[in-house]
């Protein structure tokens, strides 16, 4: 017993002295990694967040001058619904619908109001025109066609849910997609139902759709399951299919493989992007597809003389070759800032983002040449351009339109 207590009796100041030494440094010591894990703990959070939130805007030198024409405002209340509100051209003018503000209708090229038609209705899917009248749908189904020279009403119509994509007209038909993978086809005179086809919806699928796309005896329907769906405009019959993207994955996220955005129609090739950041270009008649590519969105793709440009949903813009689906660029600077889809104007290709920025890229290289701010809100709708003008909405109504400088 004394041999093995001593040392520890005999060396109280040494032992004393040793406690004291030890417990500065593990305080020394507990205080420093306190530091370091500080330190760790803000450089992971600052990856994180910076890998998370809107990438910043770099600044750029414009090579480009844009000058805004005019502006308006459509009405109020899509906000957080995310129905992707967007303007029709027709004939040097802009016709815009609101959930709360009906439907509105500029000249094109001086922004002066040419009609209002005042309405309760919460008309949510933005107007469809062609034919002479103006159709919208509403977030309860009532569909409404106006006069497109005086706004007068012509007919009404109901489909069995909300409609937030713009109705097509022409070729003697109205159609109406609701959001229930359902289209219905009116008579464009009389309001009379003349058919409609139904597609069975994915358990999980991308907010929003987009109108389909008219042919010359054709309806282009881009489906929530990554498909094209031809139908005969006559009676609805299903001409021909084609899977843009296959909706494979262990889980529903992983499966949406949504085509939301319209098909464009260019001459005879129909081009469809889908959610799974696939690109396809099919022969319009036959479906035959004639290129595929890695790279695309749920947005509509923007096609010019040689390239196709499309947004996926990282924020990436990619400038595909039109006639192989080969990647000619990319510009990744926009991450994570919820683009729209791409329009084309003139020698640029111009997508908008969430915070009402417009950013346009050269089709030649994909590098900003400028940028304007359209409103604080977000553009989520489609950009469209008509006679040189691009005409934007956002989604507090504000409608904006821009001239690229001589």
């Amino acid at each position: 017993m004394t041999q093995q207590t001593a040392p520890v009796v005999a060396s109280p100041v040494p032992s004393r002295a040793l406690r004291i030494a030890a417990i500065a440094l593990c305080v020394f010591a507990v205080t420093g990694c306190s530091t370091v894990r500080g330190w760790f703990g803000n450089s992971e959070k600052a990856q994180a967040k910076a890998l998370t939130e809107p990438a910043p805007l770099v600044d750029i030198t414009p090579s480009v001058s844009v000058a805004r024409l005019w502006s308006a405002n459509a009405g109020k209340g899509e906000g957080r619904l995310g129905v992707r509100q967007a303007p029709a051209v027709v004939d040097g003018r802009v016709y815009v619908a609101a959930i709360r503000g009906g439907v509105r209708v500029f000249d094109l090229q001086s922004g002066a109001p040419v009609w209002q038609y005042g309405s309760d209705l919460r008309l949510s899917g933005g107007p469809g025109v062609g034919d002479g009248v103006v159709v919208v749908g509403s977030l309860d189904g009532e569909v409404v066609a106006l006069d497109a020279a005086t706004g007068a009403e012509r007919w009404t119509a109901k489909v069995p849910n909300e409609v937030i994509a713009a109705p097509v007209v022409g070729q003697g038909v109205a159609l109406v997609r609701s959001n229930d993978g359902r289209v219905t086809a009116f008579d464009v005179a009389t309001g009379e139902r003349r058919w409609f086809w139904v597609r069975e919806l994915p358990s999980l699928t991308v907010r929003g759709n987009d109108a389909p796309t008219l042919g010359p005896g054709f309806v282009f329907v881009g489906n929530d399951d990554g498909t094209i769906a031809a139908l005969s405009l006559t009676d609805g019959r299903v001409l021909w299919e084609q899977a843009v993207a296959q909706p494979d994955g262990r889980t529903e996220l992983e499966r949406m493989a949504d085509v939301d955005g319209s098909p464009v129609l260019d001459d005879a090739v129909l081009f469809a992007s889908s959610y799974k950041q696939r690109t396809m270009a099919l022969e319009g008649p036959s479906g035959r597809p004639l290129w595929v590519s890695e790279h695309g969105g749920a947005n509509r793709p923007g096609v010019g003389a040689v390239r196709v440009v499309v947004t996926d949903p990282n924020g990436t813009v990619w400038g595909l070759d039109k006639y192989s689906g080969t990647a000619a660029w990319q510009q990744p600077a926009l991450a994570r800032r919820n683009l729209s889809g791409a329009a084309i104007q003139g020698d640029y290709a111009v997508v908008g983002d969430y915070d009402g920025y417009l950013h346009w890229m050269r089709l030649d290289d994909g590098e900003f040449v400028a940028r304007q701010r359209a409103g604080r809100a977000a553009i989520r709708g489609a950009l469209v351009v008509a006679d040189g003008v691009l005409v934007v909405q956002n989604i507090d109504g504000n409608v904006t339109a821009w001239r690229l400088g001589q």
